[in-house]
């Protein structure tokens, strides 16, 4: 369910929720649940906004170069990743781990999360990478990992991304899938728009063909007495 800012627009939606979606939204609406869940996709603003994206290249129509339209804005509605709670989440101590690594290298990302409302709340803390620099154009930000936690008010955690050098293999103009030396961005984030804390690293090296594909970073949470 996407529950829309009263600023923004006056109803919600949640599409075919079966015969409990009723119940399920009311709890939401009237705080007898806390929300915790992320949008999928990025909410267009209007159907001419189609396709709308938050992986899109750094320069060209989609990467909002030229400002808003006319009409309207370029910016999604929602952006992808988006979600709201009846509580806060606080950001902290954003660690990575080699600041160098070569092609056959795992980096560690380590960030503290706080949950500082005034009950309990679920965040989905989300990792998202950039090639600042590459042989072909690379999107401004991919999704390389996230990871849920129920938090009690007060209560923090540190949260690990171990992120493998394979996973920012990408293909080539010769349409070979490698790994290229260079200086890689780290956005951990609330949502794709929501970037609470950012680092770099650099991999070094030459070259490298990658011969297993890895989508998907290996997670954990180690939560504070």
């Amino acid at each position: 369910m996407t529950v829309l800012r009263k600023s923004e627009r006056s109803n919600s939606q949640a599409w075919l929720p079966g015969q409990e979606g009723g119940p399920a939204i009311a709890e939401v609406l009237f705080g007898d649940v806390n929300p915790g869940g992320k949008l999928p996709i990025s909410f267009p603003r209007s159907v001419g906004q189609v396709p709308v994206y938050y992986g899109h290249k750094p320069s060209g129509g989609r990467s909002f170069a030229f400002g808003d339209y006319v009409e309207l804005s370029a910016n999604p509605l929602f952006p992808f990743g988006h979600g709201l709670s009846y509580t806060q989440f606080e950001y902290s101590n954003l660690q990575i781990k080699p600041a160098q690594v070569s092609p056959n290298d795992k980096i560690t990302i380590q960030i503290c999360v706080k949950n500082v409302g005034d009950r309990m709340g679920d965040e989905v803390v989300q990792l998202y990478v950039h090639d600042e620099i590459a042989s072909v154009t690379r999107p401004v930000k991919e999704l390389k990992g996230f990871h849920r936690v129920t938090l009690q008010p007060g209560q923090g955690c540190t949260v690990t991304f171990q992120l493998t050098v394979a996973q920012l293999a990408f293909y080539n103009r010769e349409m070979q899938y490698v790994v290229e030396p260079g200086r890689f961005k780290v956005m951990v984030c609330s949502s794709s728009e929501d970037i609470r804390l950012s680092g770099h690293f650099e991999l070094t090296g030459e070259v490298t063909p990658v011969a297993d594909k890895v989508f998907f970073s290996h997670n954990a949470a180690r939560f504070n007495l």
